[in-house]
């Protein structure tokens, strides 16, 4: 696979990039810098042993890497370490945050009329930021559209006070995802004396990501209830509105608002510190699981990248970022965002996501960054295109197929674009189901999950699919070395009192935490 993507390797850099190597002189090097020499050194199985010492680390911790939990602790120790060793500038950067997880499983039961049990993380799931609780109580549907209107945010099931005129506290409030987001809706909930939360997805029918009958897993943003708060599917939340129905409600949940965890941010000893090329992806896992596709195969992709690249001669500055709390809301990357000054920002030219690179029923998404697929998501700032075209080239070249995936703010590429930064990147699919024409075209299981363990414990070194992670470890040493000698980079960040918005909405890339 690697061994003809070198052939196109020159070509992808000169047509994609309109740049001419450059001839370095007075550097470490004692030749000028080969392209298809660095893509070779760049090498899957060196990528997969990253993966394998974070399998070990989430292991001896539990089985989690997530933000706020020694497991995440070691895996920034592994990377800053690694890092270090090879030259860089390694930085900590600490921040604060509101800390999460379920001590036990949750519980959702119907009593009557008739007993039922729903079966935890495929018909409910606990809300990100859920208060605890065991209740027993009639469920009181607010609001409800059934059946649901024909688009989608047709609801504005319990986003108003006066939506629960009439509420009977104590019951369990059965509401439906629509025009506001879940904190909205559990804590006007909590407000009217409900002793539960029930949020049941809208119920439209869909392709992937946008068929709103799936389950429905999102978060509260911060920990504000102290009742419990489940997602479920649309069928489960359609059948506890019939009338006189109870259900038993549990959950057991630890939240701190005062947790601290970190970024690791390393930048190369060589390049124009004026013109900063940056590759990110989120190094912390959920806490049901080691999150080796998600995200270990980003963080160890670019980790195996930046090691190579540590000793070129580069033109521009290479900044590489593991990203903490991004399961929990984009939280590490809106931290570094927010704490830029306007001529940081600036010196930003473009930003590189990599959030899951090797999903077992992969697609080979790229970020469309001009809205391209007329999919009404929004472009990315200017030159986020020319992004896109790299990969496009790279994909072309190796001969492999490729789709465009939305910015749809469930990443860290959101605060960056939302200070006007370009960005890109790859994406190779998470809860979303693979369509007929997917898996035509790229393989795998038609009407299948991309990662049938998302977000759960059996995301381990085993659900890693090693082709998806070969052609993209290709891909983004070939971005690194491209970017890292270009003297035409795609843009820069203009000042934050330029642009509209604070950051990705909150939303991390497994939640629904604002209607979607």
């Amino acid at each position: 696979m690697r061994a003809r993507a070198h052939k196109g390797l020159v070509a992808v850099i000169i047509a994609a990039s309109t740049m001419a190597l450059p001839v370095i002189s007075a550097t470490p090097a004692s030749a000028d810098p080969d392209p298809a020499a660095f893509s070779a050194s760049v090498k899957a199985p060196a990528v997969r042993r990253h993966l394998e010492k974070l399998q070990q680390i989430a292991d001896a911790n539990g089985g989690t890497r997530a933000s706020g939990t020694p497991g995440h602790e070691a895996s920034v120790a592994y990377v800053a370490g690694k890092l270090r060793a090879a030259g860089y500038k390694v930085t900590l950067q600490e921040f604060e945050f509101p800390f999460f997880r379920e001590l036990a499983p949750s519980v959702l039961n119907r009593v009557s009329p008739g007993g039922k049990p729903y079966v935890r993380d495929t018909d409910f799931a606990v809300m990100t930021y859920s208060g605890s609780g065991n209740v027993t109580a009639p469920v009181q549907g607010v609001d409800l559209v059934l059946p649901p209107s024909p688009a989608p945010n047709g609801s504005t099931s319990g986003c108003e006070a006066s939506d629960f005129a009439g509420f009977t506290a104590g019951n369990i409030a059965l509401l439906q995802r629509g025009t506001c987001n879940f904190q909205v809706k559990a804590e006007l909930a909590q407000a009217a004396g409900a002793s539960g939360v029930i949020i049941f997805n809208e119920g439209q029918p869909g392709e992937g990501t946008n068929d709103r009958r799936t389950l429905l897993s999102g978060t509260l943003n911060v920990p504000t209830t102290n009742i419990p708060v489940v997602g479920t599917t649309f069928a489960v939340g359609n059948e506890l509105a019939a009338a006189g129905t109870t259900v038993t409600l549990t959950a057991d949940t630890e939240g701190d608002p005062h947790r601290k965890t970190r970024n690791v941010l390393a930048e190369s000893r060589w390049g124009d510190p004026g013109k900063v090329v940056m590759l990110g992806s989120h190094l912390d896992s959920v806490t049901k699981g080691p999150g080796i596709n998600d995200n270990g195969s980003g963080s160890a992709g670019i980790l195996e990248t930046a090691l190579k690249a540590s000793v070129l001669p580069t033109r521009n500055k290479l900044r590489f970022a593991f990203w903490g709390a991004e399961e929990l809301g984009l939280l590490g990357s809106e931290h570094y965002v927010a704490s830029l000054s306007p001529e940081e920002k600036a010196k930003i030219k473009m930003y590189l996501n990599f959030d899951m690179i090797a999903s077992p029923n992969y697609v080979l998404g790229i970020y469309d960054g001009d809205n391209s697929d007329a999919t009404g998501a929004p472009a990315g700032p200017a030159g986020s295109d020319k992004i896109e075209k790299l990969f496009e080239s790279y994909y072309r070249a190796i001969r492999q197929p490729y789709t465009g995936t939305d910015f749809t703010g469930r990443s860290d590429y959101g605060p960056f674009i939302a200070v006007g930064i370009p960005a890109g990147g790859l994406f190779t699919g998470a809860e979303g189901v693979k369509t007929a024409e997917e898996a035509a075209r790229f393989g795998g299981e038609a009407g299948v999950a991309y990662d049938k363990c998302y977000h759960q414990a059996c995301d381990t070194i085993a659900n890693v699919n090693d082709k998806a992670l070969a052609i993209n470890t290709g891909a983004i040493a070939t971005a690194a070395f491209v970017y890292a000698y270009s003297g035409t980079l795609p843009g820069g960040g203009a000042p934050a009192s330029t642009q509209p918005g604070t950051g990705g909405g909150g939303l991390g890339h497994d939640h629904g935490g604002a209607p979607m």
